[in-house]
């Protein structure tokens, strides 16, 4: 009998039976056998949009003599319309449309065919299945953005009907919302929490400063999966302490897939059933597990769209335990574009600011939370929100932490907000370069 989640699935034209199956027949691989499965995809993928894509034709050109000297592919290759990307046989009316939520700074409009949409769908509920989550029964506690126009609005709330959960929205989270969503909390028997890591964050340090135990106040809760922003370490550990609950951290993009997804054994695992990832260097070659490169990721089975070796944006490690059929994800370092330029012309990632101001200001959990803005090649912008103004000593530490791990001499502002500026769907994004010597 199909529950209602994937009846509304099958219903949109999406074939949930079918895509189960294939998935389960994928997960029964042994190692030899996947790395035929994969081998036979690759070459099977690229055939099919060669013969069938003519915007895949012309990017590859005369290059398709290896799997090594194909393009790859990133999202400013795909900004043109959306009809001009799509393989023959395939339109708006037969395929699943999306748009990325533009959080890398480049936005744009993608298709899969229907068969690939189901397998995703297959994918995320198989890897929910490991924490006891079932997708037609269990109720999810959702921290999301949510469309603010009436029509987009109730479409996104029938949704959550059909697929079981409450939705928080996360645009504004002052104490008085939280303390809305903490009484939610205390009248529904919610399975498990998904949603944005920052507004995780956020509600987990209103209950310590409440010194409340979410496990307590719900017993229901079994698991909470942060997903779209990086999750750090002493996040991790905040969250476990305030929910009681495990904290799952998973990484995907709309328009791909669950791209890893941490398992029980708390390895962060990519699937490897729907998707081939490869961490590449500066010329594209495929660098020894334990490196950190670009990651680079093809979809499998989508044939509306050619996604064959596409940059994602972000750069990451792979485990040196890593195999074909478990790769594992030991470390995402974060991506590309959120590179800091200094005046002495090295180049840091964004998060080493993150880093550095996160130890130090967040002693005592005055500061709830903080973006950092480029200005200037050597001028930085702070903007925090907090109960009480940063103290001069605080920020004499925090500009002695920069001078330590990045370099002298570089300018800090600091400006106090009631609250920071999230993008059109409330993810926060952390750092943010406005120096046009940066972009690539």
């Amino acid at each position: 009998m199909l529950s209602l989640f994937d009846l509304s699935l099958q219903l949109n034209g999406f074939p949930m039976k079918e895509a189960k199956a294939e998935l389960r027949k994928i997960v029964a691989l042994s190692e030899k056998e996947h790395e035929a499965f994969l081998e036979n995809k690759k070459v099977e993928i690229v055939n099919f949009h060669l013969q069938n894509n003519p915007f895949y034709q012309e990017l590859v050109g005369s290059n398709a003599t290896n799997w090594d000297n194909l393009p790859v592919l990133n999202k400013r290759n795909l900004q043109k319309p959306l009809l001009k990307r799509l393989s023959n046989g395939y339109s708006s009316k037969n395929s699943y449309i999306n748009k990325t939520s533009g959080s890398s700074g480049d936005p744009f409009i993608f298709a899969k065919d229907k068969y690939s949409h189901a397998l995703t769908w297959a994918s995320n509920i198989y890897r929910f299945g490991w924490y006891g989550i079932d997708f037609n029964s269990s109720y999810q506690a959702r921290f999301y953005g949510i469309p603010m126009d009436f029509i987009g609005n109730k479409k996104e709330r029938f949704k959550d009907f059909l697929s079981h959960r409450f939705r928080f929205p996360i645009f504004d989270l002052s104490d008085g919302v939280l303390e809305k969503i903490l009484k939610k909390f205390q009248k529904k028997k919610f399975d498990y929490i998904n949603g944005y890591t920052s507004s995780i964050v956020l509600f987990a340090k209103f209950l310590q400063k409440k010194n409340i135990l979410l496990k307590d106040i719900c017993p229901t809760l079994k698991v909470c999966m942060v997903t779209s922003e990086m999750l750090f370490e002493e996040d991790k550990i905040l969250l476990e302490q305030q929910f009681g609950i495990p904290i799952v951290n998973e990484y995907g993009a709309s328009e791909l897939d669950l791209i890893a997804f941490q398992n029980p054994n708390g390895e962060w695992q990519v699937n490897s059933e729907t998707l081939f990832v490869e961490i590449l260097d500066e010329n594209n070659q495929a660098v020894p597990n334990g490196t950190s490169g670009r990651i680079v990721i093809t979809s499998l089975f989508n044939k509306a769209h050619p996604f064959i070796r596409y940059d994602i944006g972000d750069i990451g490690i792979l485990d040196e335990k890593s195999t074909l059929k478990k790769p594992i994800l030991k470390k995402l370092i974060g991506r590309t574009n959120d590179i800091a330029l200094l005046p002495s012309g090295k180049k840091s990632p964004g998060l080493t600011f993150y880093y550095v101001t996160k130890s130090i200001i967040e002693d005592d959990g005055n500061v709830k939370e903080f973006i950092i803005k480029q200005t200037k090649i050597d001028t930085f912008e702070i903007e925090y929100v907090s109960e009480n103004e940063l103290t001069a000593t605080q920020i004499q530490k925090i500009e002695k932490a920069i001078t330590i791990y990045l370099e002298s001499g570089l300018k800090f502002s600091f400006s106090r907000k009631e609250k920071l500026e999230r993008n059109e769907n409330g993810k926060l994004k952390q750092f943010i370069s406005l120096i046009k010597e940066i972009k690539e």
